[in-house]
């Protein structure tokens, strides 16, 4: 890796409060979820739902959306990046960092280097 492609500290000090953001939340959904799985699947071993109307599976699919939004661990690559995490996403992308890219930059490329590209 050639060291000016490299993130720069600050880059690697947003990432790392991304990052801490994302585990924090994906902390809170997996304590939310436990809770609200065995209640779920308390109600349906009760009532005998048809798989349909169950709600233990509808939870799992709600967190599994939740999981693919937090996209914890999608860094693959993003050292190598001197934009750091926002350089392995796009701005706008169905994820927390590509929303979070979006109302940040307004785009993908940072503000500085936006009008250069052109």
């Amino acid at each position: 890796m050639n060291p000016s492609q490299s993130p720069s500290r600050g880059v690697v000090f947003r990432d790392l409060l991304i990052f801490l953001a994302k585990f924090g939340l994906d902390s809170l959904k997996d304590l939310v979820v436990f809770q609200v799985a065995i209640g779920a699947a308390g109600v349906d071993i009760l009532l005998g739902r048809h798989k349909k109307t169950m709600l233990f599976y509808k939870v799992l699919e709600a967190a599994e959306r939740v999981d693919l939004w937090l996209n914890l661990y999608g860094a693959v690559g993003a050292g190598e990046d001197r934009d750091g995490l926002f350089g392995r996403s796009r701005a706008g992308n169905n994820t927390m960092l590509g929303r979070l890219e979006q109302i940040v930059r307004n785009g993908d490329l940072p503000r500085g280097i936006r009008g250069r590209a052109a």
